[in-house]
């Protein structure tokens, strides 16, 4: 049976420079087998993955699919850390009587979880569009920062309630057991672990554009940070003696209250995403500038703008000499789009308007 091309150039050619680009892998691949098919590649998405073809069978793995395994990479680094973390911090909690400590071990529990959440997530939000989702699915990653979010607030939020209890019952004449030297250190070592791992998850974020890459750092940030107090709180209770084994939950409580500013932070831009909010005022001025640098272009205008996960989104009217066949016309409309996605990314979406100028 006579499989068809998949590659059917010659039948297209003028359709070319707008295909989109992919990474090919293949068993076997030709050496003229070009980086880029014509046409529309949703057809192909009825075998993720996998396309055949003339010479036999191919891969494709899309830039945003390449993306996601980089993403997952650095996420499944973190979580392996997070995991021995928890196990090590709730030892030494537990052996060395530590409140902060064992705080600290929910706190990196919350880290572990929230791994999970942006492998789920980024793996879906790296899926290519489908009949249900014409904009992709961006927003999955957006969705997994949010959650990362509320999983830091609470996290930080039953932190700062246990050590207020604990200062609460020693306000009263409770006493607070004096933390063991074993818990000082384990702190100590999660603060440099944490700290390369924050250096590394956010130098990857910012290159990959992911925002819950950016976020999961911040989430080993806080992490070093909560250590940092959990280190002061236990140090000072072992050096000063008994008197001062209160610092132990009063470093507990200073901690929640960091990594409730934390989730703050990352709380507020993805509500933002989430709901359309639209880009800043100074990216909004660029996109206008940049639409009225083309040639034939006057008046951009009615500029509607948002984020779809790592990718911007924008709709803009323009206005044309009226006089102007509908290939011409075209052709502007064309550059537009180009110089839209060259300055803001392949992957971004744009829609434009044509008006008659007035």
């Amino acid at each position: 049976m006579h499989l068809p091309d998949i590659f059917p150039l010659e039948n297209h050619p003028e359709e070319l420079s707008f295909a989109p680009s992919y990474d090919i892998e293949r068993t076997p691949r030709p050496a003229s087998a070009p980086k880029s098919f014509a046409g529309d590649p949703r057809p192909l998405l009825q075998f993720p993955g996998k396309g055949f073809g003339r010479d036999g069978i191919y891969e494709y793995i899309s830039e945003d699919m390449t993306r996601e395994k980089k993403i997952a990479r650095v996420t499944l680094a973190g979580s392996v850390v997070n995991l021995l973390l928890v196990v090590l911090k709730l030892v030494a909690g537990i052996v060395g009587h530590s409140a902060a400590m064992v705080s600290d071990a929910v706190h990196s529990v919350s880290d572990f979880v929230t791994d999970i959440v942006v492998l789920v997530f980024v793996r879906i939000s790296g899926l290519p569009e489908d009949e249900s989702h014409d904009y992709g699915h961006g927003k999955f990653e957006t969705l997994a920062t949010l959650l990362i979010g509320l999983a830091l607030a609470a996290a930080a939020i039953g932190i700062v309630v246990s050590g207020a209890m604990k200062l609460a019952s020693w306000l009263q004449g409770g006493e607070i057991e004096k933390p063991g030297t074993i818990a000082l250190w384990v702190a100590l070592v999660s603060i440099v672990v944490k700290e390369l791992l924050y250096q590394y998850t956010r130098i990857k974020g910012k290159s990959l554009e992911s925002s819950a890459l950016e976020a999961n750092a911040w989430h080993h940030r806080s992490d070093a940070l909560s250590s940092i107090g959990a280190a002061i709180g236990i140090g000072g209770a072992i050096l000063l003696g008994d008197r001062w084994t209160v610092l132990d939950p009063l470093a507990s409580i200073v901690v929640g209250a960091m990594l409730v500013k934390v989730a703050w932070d990352l709380l507020g831009p993805s509500f933002g995403e989430l709901t359309d909010k639209s880009l800043p005022v100074e990216t909004e001025k660029e996109m206008v500038d940049l639409i009225s640098a083309v040639p034939g272009v006057s008046d951009p205008h009615h500029l509607r703008t948002r984020r779809i996960g790592s990718h911007i989104a924008a709709e803009v009217h323009i206005r044309l000499d009226g006089e102007l066949s509908l290939n011409q016309a075209h052709a502007i409309a064309t550059e537009v789009e180009k110089r839209f996605r060259e300055r803001f990314g392949s992957g971004s979406f744009i829609t434009v308007h044509m008006e008659p100028r007035k």
